[in-house]
C-alpha cells in the first residue's frame, strides 16, 4: 500500500494522474497541492494542501508519502514571461523536489517534455533539461522521468499552436487506430498511466540502478496496458 503527494493536479496530464490515483487501489492515500479550492472537496483517500502562494508549499511539503508525482508547469504567455515561467517550471518544481527528498520520499516522478535537454538552443527545452538533471542529483532512492510528445487533449488555457497540432493528432489517431499518431503525439491520459505505473513499479523495485527515463514508445507501452484495477 502506497502513500503519494501529486503537484500539477489541475493540468493536462496532472488531472488525468491525479484521477488514476484515485481509482487505484495500491494507493492508500494522495495529497494533491492547489492554488484554489478544489471543485470536489477532500475525502479520507484525498487531501488538499491549499495556498494561493505556491512559493509556501515546500514548507507544507507532507511527512510519511513514498512517491511524489509532479506534472507542475505552465507556459510563458501565461505566467507573463519566460522568466516567471521559469520560477513554476524550474524554481517551484526544485523546492518540492528537494522538500520530498527532506521529508523522505523514495520515488520522484516527473513529467518532463521529449526535447528537453541541457544543450538545446530552445529556451523552453533547455529549461526542462536542466530540470531533469538538477532532479536527477537530489538523489532520490528512484527517479522516474517521463519524456512524452506532444500532448493530445483539451486544455484550459489557449495555446494556437499547439491546438491545430493537437487536432490533427486527434484526427490520425482515431483513422488509424493510433498507428500514425503515437510515435510523435500521445494522450494526455496515457502519459498519466505510465506515470502513475512506472512511480509503483518503482516502489515495488522494479527498476535497476537509480534513475529511468522512459520515452515515448514506453510511455505508450505503460500507458495503455490494462493494469489499473477500476
Amino acid at each position: 500500500m502506497t502513500a503519494s503527494c501529486l503537484v500539477g493536479g489541475t493540468g493536462l496530464v496532472g488531472s488525468h494522474i491525479l484521477s488514476t490515483l484515485m481509482n487505484c487501489s495500491t494507493i492508500t492515500s494522495l495529497d494533491a497541492f492547489t492554488r484554489s479550492n478544489p471543485e470536489s472537496p477532500s475525502t479520507s483517500k484525498l487531501r488538499y494542501i491549499s495556498d494561493l502562494d505556491s512559493t509556501t508549499w515546500p514548507s507544507l511539503y507532507p511527512l510519511k508519502t513514498q512517491v511524489f508525482f509532479s506534472a507542475l508547469g505552465t507556459t510563458a504567455r501565461k505566467a507573463g514571461s519566460f522568466a516567471n515561467q521559469r520560477k513554476i517550471d524550474y524554481d517551484l518544481n526544485i523546492a518540492l523536489a528537494k522538500a520530498a527528498k527532506q521529508a523522505g520520499v523514495d520515488v520522484f516522478v516527473l513529467v518532463s517534455t521529449s526535447g528537453a535537454s541541457t544543450t538545446s538552443m530552445i529556451p523552453y527545452s533547455k529549461m526542462k533539461g536542466e530540470l531533469d538533471e538538477a532532479v536527477k542529483a537530489l538523489g532520490f532512492r528512484h527517479t522516474v522521468i517521463l519524456k512524452p510528445g506532444l500532448l493530445v487533449g483539451t486544455r484550459t488555457d489557449s495555446r494556437p499552436g499547439e491546438f491545430a497540432a493537437r487536432k490533427v493528432a486527434s484526427m490520425l489517431g482515431m483513422i488509424s487506430g493510433n498507428r500514425l499518431k503515437d510515435s510523435w503525439a500521445q494522450d494526455a491520459e496515457v502519459v498519466a498511466k505510465a506515470a502513475v505505473k512506472a512511480g509503483l513499479d518503482a516502489i515495488h523495485g522494479e527498476y535497476t540502478g537509480s534513475v529511468t527515463v522512459l520515452d515515448q514508445h514506453d510511455i505508450i507501452r505503460l500507458g495503455r496496458t490494462d493494469w489499473l484495477d477500476i
